[in-house]
């Protein structure tokens, strides 16, 4: 679909939202202003500064490229996302549906009648329908596959076969396909024939008469050869290639490795069936990589910035009560030490040390794990894990004991004990080495178990680093130091 082009690309996203929020307040500062006045022409004054106003804004919106409106639409809350979203020209509809986050797409599509949704689905292409069909109405979802052609409707169909984390549901059903036993200069007298190329084509996929994949003709080899040369002189014979049900994640850091920009899909047969586009790869790596920061604070899915107070309630509630149950669990340790804490009052002040830097060595080490298994660098079967949780243990120990060592001479100066600042850096050293043994051990354990690493694994590592750091440095200290 044909993007508006930002007339002003030397502006900044924040530059044009601003502009924009600055014309909806005037908008209803001159509105409010309008309402108080009275006289014979007041209904005839407000209509003309009301369309004033709106004109402007509209002027403003269709300057903007669609992602641009979709990043302004995100930003706003409710009230203001949808008068702007009613400002929107129809024909933009559709590229700005599918821009914005699955939240805000949700508002949008309640706000919009069925027949404008059918519009705009109206001018998507398959794969794209196919990325919205299951956040439509079922029913506008059935008139809109009957108002495609055979070919449009097999299309949306296949892409909807597959499940949203596979190949088959990202590909692209534009491409230009050609026959290796043509020469190049027929290969261009095609391409000059087509009114426009599909988006994204550096390449162009070689196919025999069953469709099945030979080769791929890149567009920088067909304009620097001989227009004499057969496709076939020219041609890749081994491209990259992948299957519709392999994991689409996998492909992406294909994409990054190789450094794509379109590639075949091929059926176990061979056969050409779709391509998969760098844009695709693109929007699944920032999915993934914001999903992976939502999962490790807890959040069990995207959330709208200015969604209803509920709605976040029910997006956050759960791991929040692990997180109260967690935290009661470090009360009680604490509570076993009561003594020894009226005995000594430096180690209330002292306690949160130990497990503060805990949880955050902790989290550095989750971190990396989680990274290294999405990089698929590390998995529970590749025999790295012993490996791993022993240069783990070795670096907790390094930090523990220079960390734990200066903290150590605090506590020292503070409270003039040497045995007590002493008891600080063991209880350092050991939080740490559990630290990093949980942090290698707790996303590894979530693979195993079939769940995403990253889920809740930051506020885990918190719960052990802290009910572990008050029961060792407490412990020590009832130990040497009563």
């Amino acid at each position: 679909m044909t993007e508006v082009e930002a007339k002003k690309p030397q502006e900044s996203l924040q530059d044009r939202l601003a502009q924009v929020v600055e014309l909806l307040q005037r908008h209803r500062l001159v509105e409010d202003l309008t309402h108080r006045q009275e006289g014979p022409h007041h209904d005839r004054v407000e209509g003309l500064v009301h369309r004033q106003n709106l004109a402007e804004l509209q002027r403003k919106l269709d300057e903007l490229h669609s992602a641009d409106v979709a990043y302004i639409l995100e930003a706003l809350p409710l009230e203001d996302r949808l008068a702007i979203w009613q400002l929107v020209k129809a024909d933009r509809d559709g590229d700005i549906l599918l821009e914005v986050s699955d939240a805000v797409r949700e508002t949008l599509l309640a706000d919009m009648e069925d027949h404008e949704i059918l519009a705009a689905a109206k001018e998507m292409d398959a794969d794209e329908l196919a990325d919205l069909a299951s956040e439509l109405p079922r029913d506008v979802v059935h008139e809109l596959m009957e108002t495609l052609d055979a070919q449009q409707r097999e299309r949306v169909r296949s892409a909807l076969s597959y499940e949203e984390e596979q190949v088959g549901a990202l590909m692209d059903f534009e491409m230009v396909t050609i026959r290796e036993d043509v020469s190049l200069e027929v290969v261009l007298r095609y391409l000059r024939r087509l009114k426009e190329l599909p988006g994204h084509t550096d390449k162009l996929f070689v196919v025999d008469y069953d469709g099945v994949l030979k080769g791929v003709l890149s567009i920088k080899r067909l304009l620097v050869n001989d227009p004499d040369k057969q496709v076939a002189e020219v041609m890749a014979n081994d491209p990259v290639s992948f299957h519709p049900d392999e994991d689409a994640y996998d492909a992406a850091q294909a994409f990054e490795r190789y450094d794509l920009i379109s590639a075949p899909v091929v059926d176990k047969n061979g056969k050409l069936i779709g391509r998969l586009t760098i844009d695709e790869m693109v929007d699944l790596i920032r999915e993934e990589s914001e999903s992976e920061v939502l999962n490790m604070a807890g959040l069990r899915e995207e959330e709208d910035i200015f969604a209803s107070v509920w709605k976040s309630v029910r997006n956050r509630w759960a791991w929040l009560a692990v997180n109260l149950v967690t935290a009661f669990m470090a009360s009680r340790v604490i509570g076993l030490f009561e003594g020894s804490i009226e005995k000594l009052v430096a180690l209330a002040a002292l306690m949160p040390i130990v497990a503060g830097i805990g949880g955050n060595s902790g989290n550095q080490t989750i971190t990396m794990i989680v990274r290294a298994m999405a990089l698929d660098q590390v998995s529970t079967g590749n025999g790295n894990t012993s490996r791993l949780i022993r240069k783990e243990l070795g670096v907790a120990l390094i930090n523990g004991l220079v960390w734990g060592g200066v903290i150590g001479v605090v506590a020292y100066g503070l409270y003039d004990s040497w045995s007590l600042g002493v008891v600080m850096t063991a209880a350092m050293t050991l939080n740490l080495l559990l630290a990093a043994l949980m942090g290698v051990l707790i996303p590894m354990t979530l693979m195993r178990m079939g769940r995403d690493p990253a889920m809740g694994a930051s506020v885990m590592i918190t719960a052990v680093t802290d009910s572990g750091g008050f029961f060792i440095f407490l412990g020590l200290a009832s130990l040497f130091l009563l």
